[in-house]
């Protein structure tokens, strides 16, 4: 699953975005990766593991639902995500 948001520029700034990304490893965890960061510039990867899916997946939508809250807008969704 892919997520993909991102925040009008304020003047002429570049637009920051967050990316989420939920994917399997290779135990049978999962894996929260967030990337943020301003477009074109430096970004910010973490890492957040789970043990189960559906925990993995309560911390994408809340990281989701988080960053709705602060004007970031859903640009792009790829995955069982975009169905929701």
């Amino acid at each position: 699953m892919r997520l993909l948001l991102q925040q009008r520029p304020e003047g002429h700034e570049a637009p920051r975005f967050v990316q989420l990304m939920l994917q399997p490893d290779l135990l049978g965890g999962w894996t929260l990766v967030r990337e943020s960061g301003q477009t074109g510039g430096r970004s910010t990867v973490r890492r957040e593991q789970f043990l189960e899916r559906g925990a993995a997946f309560a911390a994408l939508e809340s990281a989701r639902d988080a960053q709705l809250k602060r004007g970031f807008q859903l640009m792009f969704a790829e995955g069982e995500a975009a169905r929701s």
